[in-house]
């Protein structure tokens, strides 16, 4: 598994007024979006593709294209379609696909509720965006479904990561497929309801509401 703690400055801006309790909804929303946006430039910056013969207005030449099969992303719902748009807007071409995941708060395990995804990946490079790696079975459990569909490799954008999350998900993963994680920070660590800390608290609430 490979990270990439992004280095910016803005990313760093945009992640302090993220963090604040007192940033409303609309502008949450808003910078999500924005560093969702930066993360994908250096999480797509592997991604395949071909030579193509374009004209110009003064010559021919050679160019690239995104290679097919295109790449998919998937939210991991309901957090992670804040981030959608902010992925799509860099690939546009993309497939969109949907995993609906939910962690009992109680027992931490992770149900799988909804699946929009095709039946074959095969040679599929897959961009999963949640907003928060936790303790990482979230993630974990969405990487080995798209493995099991036959996806090329796998890339996790995550605005942050707890350290815990990370080793869970290296450990979990192993050398039997290739996983990379980008993230804008990673945390100290997670405190005893498994929430990142500093943090900045649940991320679907703050970008939705609270659904009781």
């Amino acid at each position: 598994m490979r990270l990439i703690d992004v280095k910016h400055p803005l990313v760093d801006h945009k992640l302090t007024t993220l963090r604040r309790s007192d940033t409303p909804s609309a502008v949450f929303r808003q910078l999500v979006d924005e560093l969702v946006t930066l993360l994908a430039y250096e999480a797509t910056r592997d991604i395949l593709v071909d030579d193509v013969e374009i004209t110009t207005p003064v010559a021919k030449t050679t160019g690239k294209r995104l290679a097919e099969p295109r790449p998919i992303v998937v939210p991991i719902l309901r957090a992670g379609l804040g981030m959608l748009d902010g992925m799509t807007r860099l690939l546009p071409t993309a497939e969109v696909g949907f995993l609906g995941m939910k962690r009992d708060e109680v027992t931490l395990e992770i149900d799988t509720y909804a699946n929009r995804l095709p039946e074959d990946l095969s040679d599929r490079q897959c961009y999963v965006v949640d907003p928060m790696l936790a303790t990482g079975h979230t993630l974990i459990d969405a990487i080995n479904f798209l493995l099991e569909k036959g996806a090329r490799d796998v890339t996790c954008v995550c605005l942050l990561a707890a350290p815990e999350g990370l080793k869970a998900l290296e450990e979990a993963v192993g050398d039997r497929a290739n996983v990379t994680v980008v993230v804008a920070a990673v945390d100290e660590r997670l405190n005893e309801n498994s929430y990142i800390v500093p943090g900045l608290g649940d991320a679907g609430d703050r970008l939705y509401g609270i659904v009781d």
